[in-house]
């Protein structure tokens, strides 16, 4: 793996609300993975997944809520991890959408 700043490999558009070059990517470890398993691309992926390695992320997976059940199937597929260990795929919604008249 190369010696690069993530700031510099992943999508500028992940940093949208914030300076890419003064984030520790270290201690935003949660933010920066559901960034990326949300918004990000292919290349993105592969590069956190070499940044923080298949378990840690699917550790970090699990715990996020706020996870659409497609990226977090995908998840699960990738890290043998069971769907029903993430807290997206086990917590309902509290606010239920708005019908379709």
């Amino acid at each position: 793996m190369s010696h690069q700043k993530p700031s510099d490999v992943l999508s500028r558009f992940l940093f949208w609300d914030v300076n890419p070059d003064e984030t520790d990517f270290s201690a935003t470890k949660i933010w920066i993975v559901k960034r990326v398993l949300t918004y990000g691309l292919l290349s993105d992926l592969q590069y956190i997944f070499q940044l923080y390695g298949k378990e840690e992320i699917a550790e970090i997976a699990v715990n996020i809520k706020e996870l659409d059940i497609r990226t977090a199937s995908f998840v699960s597929l990738i890290t043998d991890t069971p769907i029903e260990q993430f807290k997206c795929f086990t917590t309902i919604q509290s606010n239920p959408p708005h019908w379709n008249f």
